[in-house]
């Protein structure tokens, strides 16, 4: 039997001839999208009738794609996060929606720590004073004298407190879902509510996935409940965050600054106020960058492909 597959996964696209043999030898042929950070509803449209399978990226595959799409079998995710894709209506109409757990906890939480270590050590600053030829000395605080927020302690979560624990930080926690109490007690994690996260912890680090509970998650009352000495860490995804309140909160020293690798609009918009503050950092969703951990992640993806078709032979 022939399979159509549409490659838009745009961290994929870049290896796709390396997996064309092994997938031609199953009947399936591979088609590359020309996508640059997603493709919209209206583009997959026009795309997805003819195919019986895509490796996507974050594409928004809503019901009127899925209603366009007869052929469809398989949505095979190249990460982890699925908020882009209607599952539950994939679901109804039979098409199997895999991804790949776990995908990039450990690059993700580098980049968190890379960030309270931004924050706390000035690192930016003092390199932008001295080329500036300032020389001042700005107060910078140790790791051991902080207190860390973090929302969401799932497998992202869990590694940034490890991580985190390494370098002496109180932890504190909040999750919707019960938490391992091995893991709250080998890393003295306190879990709390997300009011006493907020007000209590000088770094929140934000690594809940996006569903109806989490969007806009942190908006102007929680923004209200921080220190003005805190910093607010979003390596989840952007609309976990209301950007214009998060405007607000930078504008009135509400919090002292904010690193985002994700935003509600990908690309960031050049006239986005948020580019006007020096104690906001901004990453184009690269917190997963990783070899090791994309090569695993196309090695899955594929393998998720090939279930998913023979489940459907």
């Amino acid at each position: 039997m022939k399979w159509r597959i549409l490659v838009s996964a745009p961290y994929f696209l870049p290896v796709i001839e390396d997996y064309q043999q092994k997938l031609a030898s199953e009947g399936i042929e591979l088609v590359a999208a020309t996508v640059n950070e997603r493709l919209e509803e209206d583009e997959l449209l026009e795309l997805m009738g003819d195919f019986d399978g895509i490796i996507c990226g974050d594409d928004r595959i809503t019901a009127r794609v899925l209603d366009a799409s007869p052929r469809l079998k398989v949505i095979s995710k190249w990460g982890t996060g699925i908020d882009s894709i209607d599952s539950k209506e994939a679901a109804k109409r039979g098409i199997l929606v895999c991804r790949t757990p776990n995908a990039f906890s450990e690059p993700v939480a580098d980049t968190v720590m890379g960030y309270i270590l931004q924050f706390a050590r000035n690192l930016s600053r003092m390199d932008r004073e001295i080329r500036q030829g300032v020389w001042a000395k700005p107060l910078s605080r140790s790791l051991n004298e902080c207190c860390l927020g973090v929302v969401g302690v799932g497998d992202c979560g869990k590694a940034v407190i490890r991580r985190a624990r390494a370098f002496g930080m109180q932890i504190i926690g909040n999750d919707i879902r019960a938490i391992s109490s091995d893991f709250i007690a080998e890393y003295s994690v306190e879990m709390v509510a997300l009011k006493t996260l907020l007000e209590q912890a000088d770094f929140i680090s934000l690594n809940t996935d996006l569903n109806p509970h989490s969007y806009h998650l942190i908006s102007d009352a929680q923004f209200g409940l921080m220190k003005t000495s805190a910093c607010l860490i979003n390596t989840s995804r952007g609309p976990v965050v209301d950007e214009p309140a998060l405007v607000r909160a930078l504008n009135t020293k509400a919090i002292a600054g904010a690193a985002l690798d994700v935003f509600e609009d990908e690309p960031l918009p050049l006239d986005s106020p948020l580019r006007q503050f020096q104690n906001c950092y901004f990453a184009p969703h690269n917190a997963n960058s990783s070899p090791m951990a994309w090569q695993r992640v196309h090695e899955s993806t594929v393998r998720n492909l090939l279930d998913g078709l023979k489940q459907a032979r």
